[in-house]
């Protein structure tokens, strides 16, 4: 089965969701027009911020009834004290920003936990578009790379290095294949789509 555009939204939110408790303070960055924001207020009763650049994002959260900061997030979040949120997320936007480690400690400086989730460039079709000569285009990975807003390709295991490196705490990691089924075995091989749930140790 595939996903349509929708369910796969759904899908994710209802991931990240599982992992955020009712009532706590949660900051959204890269939060587009603020969907992910809003099905968290409706259905776990949080409240926050999200944090988007785009001017036409900004607007849609704004639409869509979402308290929105417009900032870089590449520069860092100075604007936010430490542990201002409970939990800070970043849905599938990690690998289109350039400032990944400050990022990444920004938000465990702003928060107590972390999510994050992003496409796995080593799952195995992506490979095997490779092997063929060719930059892969999925469902997780749906532009050509003439158009792509992804600067960063990462995997399953150079996210887990990284967060070794920099000293952080992988709490829960999930992976799902295309068809949003879950991933037990080689994450790394067969997962398409990788969410982690990250501390300070």
């Amino acid at each position: 089965m595939n996903f349509t555009p929708k369910e796969r939204e759904r899908f994710d939110f209802a991931v990240i969701a599982n992992w955020i408790p009712p009532g706590e303070r949660v900051l959204d960055l890269g939060c587009g027009d603020g969907r992910l924001l809003r099905y968290l207020r409706e259905t776990k009763g949080v409240v926050g911020y999200g944090v988007e650049i785009d001017h036409q994002s900004v607007l849609g959260c704004i639409r869509n009834g979402v308290d929105v900061i417009q900032i870089d997030i590449e520069r860092g979040l100075s604007g936010f004290e430490d542990r201002s949120f409970n939990h800070v997320v970043i849905s599938q936007a990690l690998q289109a920003m350039h400032a990944t480690e400050r990022i990444l400690n920004e938000m465990l400086r702003v928060a107590e936990e972390a999510v994050v989730s992003f496409p796995n460039f080593a799952f195995r079709t992506n490979r095997e578009a490779i092997a063929e000569g060719h930059m892969p285009v999925s469902e997780d990975l749906p532009y050509e790379w003439y158009d792509t807003p992804n600067v960063r390709f990462f995997t399953i295991a150079d996210f887990e290095a990284l967060c070794a490196r920099l000293g952080i705490e992988i709490r829960e990691r999930l992976a799902f294949d295309e068809s949003g089924r879950p991933v037990i075995e080689d994450p790394n091989l067969n997962g398409s789509l990788a969410f982690y749930r990250l501390g300070r140790k």
